[in-house]
């Protein structure tokens, strides 16, 4: 946690994720959030301050579904099983974390669980997944 950001105050809305995955999830610093979204979200333009602007950004697929399975699919569809994921959430109180992508697939409903809107950024591959939860998701490719 940085002092005066507020960042990683809510572990609790990850427990249940990170009780699910043990020790494969690693909880960032706020050091390693900001690297992380200055090479994913950062690179992408915002609309209001909790959605991205895909405006000018390789949009690969969207979906109206917002559910743990539709996740597992896009996750399986654009990112290899040992591929590191970051998983940003809505809410800066709340920890990113890090772990395989597999892992993260195989566990999609808890990730979705911890909060109504997240991002998990698909490191190798430079593929963001957005999550709006009402709302669906979105996958663009990170610009370079």
């Amino acid at each position: 946690m940085s002092a005066g950001t507020g960042y990683g105050t809510q572990p609790d809305a990850i427990a249940g994720l990170l009780a699910a995955v043990g020790d494969a999830a690693v909880v960032l610093s706020y050091e390693e959030d900001r690297t992380f979204a200055a090479l994913s979200l950062s690179r992408i333009g915002a609309v209001a301050s909790s959605r991205l602007d895909w405006t000018g950004v390789e949009v690969l697929e969207s979906s109206p579904v917002f559910d743990g399975e539709e996740l597992r699919k896009l996750l399986r569809e654009y990112g290899r099983p040992e591929e590191l994921a970051v998983v940003f959430w809505g809410n800066l109180a709340v920890p990113s974390l890090a772990l395989e992508t597999g892992l993260a697939a195989a566990h999609t409903d808890a990730v979705l669980e911890c909060c109504y809107e997240c991002w998990i950024y698909l490191v190798d591959s430079r593929v963001l997944i957005e999550f709006q939860d009402g709302e669906g998701f979105t996958v663009g490719r990170v610009p370079g």
